[in-house]
């Protein structure tokens, strides 16, 4: 990893051995595994991240759902039940969220599969869906919510708790991405608040039978890498006694460029850079980038 980094979130937390376990890769990204995201958009990775990591983001959840950022969002929709928390850019403000980005390999891993030389983080998350709600995610794909363009972007969603279909596990359409469709992006908050002229996603549960859809069990400390473009939901956390909380990084590669658009998800500040220029700012800064050998 690139241990200096590019603006304000240069630097590491941990330091000593506890530090380097959490961002040492356990073992390298196949080429299966690359395949496997580049044809369906859509990998499965499994024990990246150790039992440290998974209590440290549980502890930082904890803090975050007590106090905060300005970005914050409660979903669940008048009549609704339970709670489902989801909040962003938590780099920008809280110190052990900024160390996270290099004290952990989610750079390295988005890198690599997306075969980028380099990445840049365009934003960490957490979506959390308590025992008892009944809020489904919204079919959608990634890309038409935020001001950005290009193949090789990505996130990783890192199970910090036990995940099923009862407890909420995300739905796949394997190759959604390929479609080369961008779909209007739903408001999780149900109030139409994107104005943008895009098609609506289709009825996937209608079209069961039609597509490939997957899913798949995690335990805590297992991970998902999928593509921008693909389509994607979940269900509610209504059928489960288990939380269902969710530590997301959003990853954009060498090809990803900036284009603003006034109708799209909020982010923290302006950027202030050209539109299709590189993401490469304090908003956006380079996270990890490939060794020469690994790129030749």
């Amino acid at each position: 990893m690139d241990p200096a980094g590019t603006g304000p979130a240069g630097g590491t937390g941990k330091h000593g051995k506890e530090a380097r376990e959490m961002a040492q890769l356990h073992r390298e990204i196949t080429k299966d595994e690359i395949r496997t995201y580049r044809e369906d958009g859509i990998v499965v990775l499994r024990g990246f991240f150790n039992s440290d990591a998974v209590e440290m983001l549980r502890e930082l959840a904890e803090e975050d759902m007590a106090k905060p950022g300005p970005l914050h969002q409660e979903l669940t929709k008048p009549g609704g039940t339970g709670r489902f928390f989801f909040d962003t850019f938590l780099w920008t403000f809280n110190e052990k969220a900024k160390a996270a980005l290099h004290d952990l390999p989610t750079a390295e891993m988005a890198g690599t599969v997306m075969e980028s030389k380099k990445v840049n983080i365009f934003f960490d998350q957490f979506l959390i869906k308590e025992p008892g709600t009944s809020e489904a995610t919204p079919w959608h794909n990634d890309v038409p919510f935020w001001p950005v363009r290009g193949n090789q972007i990505c996130t990783l969603w890192l199970a910090l708790d036990e995940v099923s279909a009862d407890s909420g596990a995300v739905e796949y359409v394997k190759g959604s991405q390929k479609w080369g469709q961008w779909f209007k992006p739903p408001a999780f908050a149900g109030d139409d608040k994107y104005k943008i002229d895009l098609p609506k996603v289709p009825d996937i549960d209608a079209m069961r039978d039609e597509l490939d859809l997957v899913s798949f069990e995690l335990e805590p400390g297992d991970c998902t890498i999928h593509h921008g473009l693909l389509v994607h939901g979940a269900p509610g956390n209504s059928r489960s006694d288990r939380r269902r909380r969710a530590y997301l990084t959003r990853w954009a590669g060498d090809d990803a460029t900036y284009q603003p658009h006034p109708n799209i998800q909020k982010m923290m500040w302006d950027p202030d850079i050209e539109a299709g220029g590189p993401l490469d700012s304090d908003l956006w800064p380079v996270i990890w980038r490939a060794r020469e050998n690994e790129t030749a």
